[in-house]
């Protein structure tokens, strides 16, 4: 066994060194013996960083770096492509910063600016407003009612009137609503009713606000020329916007048809109803001579929703104060007609241009209604 082992340990490195000497006596004269490359290899140039894809492929197989930076600037220069159509050869949009958002592509940035300040601080607006009207409702409300009323009756609008404001009303509710479905619907309504009805919710509220948008934009413009000669500024405005307007305790400033509250909710709800409006026909893509970009829409969805939660809370204040907040408001806007009592406490120079024959007490034909009993007031 030892001599066998001895043999072994003798023949290794006899047969290491006859390997090393046949691979010797094939390299070519000239040639350094080991590992390289094959006789004739020429190494191809570095790479630049201009190249186009095509040579890439050629100075470096595989490196496919070209193209993904083409890819990435496709928002500055488009690429080439055979599909028609605006933007077909932009992948990936171009850096910008929208409020709220960081310096990245476009589609992030808007993302951000939805998520970071459209939908938190507009929520938290609706939020403050509600809770708003909740403390001036337990410590002042319902304002009015202090003095029985006459029996005689003075009309405030006319059918047309009415009908404009209502039409313009129950529009204004149903894009509302579903606007609030689809921007804070997944927060309280998915965990609720799950993901696949709040889908169909969705669906059906935003087909719903589709089709209800023109109407409501529509009727925005005839309430505007409708109630626009009494809503311009008067003079006596500005003592009623220094009193607040008695809408926080005493008597309530005299004031003519409407008052410098009104008027200035009238002026802000119209700016920003058309504003509204404007940003959401560009999303219907119902304007011609637009192309509709990616971009185009982004800032008009930003604009829609900051324009349209703006409205929102202050209108929900004037249906407050139409409604609960106000004895009598809403039945003036229901029926027409204000008892001449409402119109002292609320409109006392509007009143007294009716008795001074300055303003007819009855401007339509039709019929007043019922005098309510008394303390029913609403």
């Amino acid at each position: 066994m030892r001599s066998l082992l001895r043999q072994i340990a003798i023949g290794i490195p006899i047969a290491i060194g006859l390997l090393q000497s046949a691979s010797t006596q094939q390299t070519a004269p000239g040639a350094s013996p080991g590992y390289g490359p094959p006789p004739g290899f020429v190494a191809p140039p570095e790479p630049k960083p201009d190249e186009s894809n095509g040579v890439r492929a050629m100075t470096q197989p595989g490196n496919n770096a070209p193209f993904w930076r083409a890819v990435r600037r496709s928002g500055e220069i488009q690429g080439v492509t055979s599909l028609p159509g605006a933007e077909q050869g932009t992948l990936i949009q171009r850096f910008v910063q929208y409020p709220g958002s960081r310096f990245t592509t476009a589609g992030e940035a808007w993302r951000e600016a939805r998520n970071r300040l459209l939908i938190p601080y507009g929520g938290s607006l609706l939020v403050i407003v509600a809770g708003a009207i909740a403390l001036h409702y337990r410590r002042y409300a319902p304002l009015g009612g202090k003095y029985p009323d006459t029996g005689r009756q003075i009309e405030r609008f006319t059918p047309f009137e009415r009908s404009a404001h209502w039409t313009n009303a129950i529009a204004f509710v149903i894009l509302a609503v579903s606007g609030l479905v689809m921007a804070f619907g997944k927060f309280f309504f998915v965990p609720v009713v799950g993901r696949t009805l709040f889908g169909w919710l969705s669906y059906v509220l935003k087909t719903a606000h589709n089709f209800v948008g023109p109407l409501f934009a529509v009727s925005l413009a005839v309430v505007f020329v409708t109630y626009l000669r009494d809503e311009m500024p008067r003079m006596g405005d500005l003592e009623w916007i220094r009193r607040g307007g008695g809408l926080f305790g005493g008597e309530e400033v005299a004031s003519h048809r409407f008052n410098a509250g009104e008027k200035l909710l009238f002026w802000a709800s119209m700016v920003l109803g058309f504003i509204a409006i404007g940003a959401g026909l560009v999303l219907d893509k119902v304007l011609p001579g637009l192309d509709y970009l990616r971009a185009d829409m982004q800032v008009a969805h930003m604009v829609h929703a900051a324009a349209a939660i703006l409205m929102m809370g202050l209108l929900f204040l004037h249906i407050y104060l139409g409604t609960i907040g106000m004895k009598g408001a809403y039945r003036g806007m229901r029926t027409g007609y204000v008892d001449e009592t409402w119109a002292h406490e609320h409109h006392d120079l509007w009143l007294q241009d009716i008795k001074a024959g300055k303003i007819p007490a009855q401007r339509s034909s039709a019929t007043a209604p019922a005098v309510p009993a008394a303390g029913a007031r609403t």
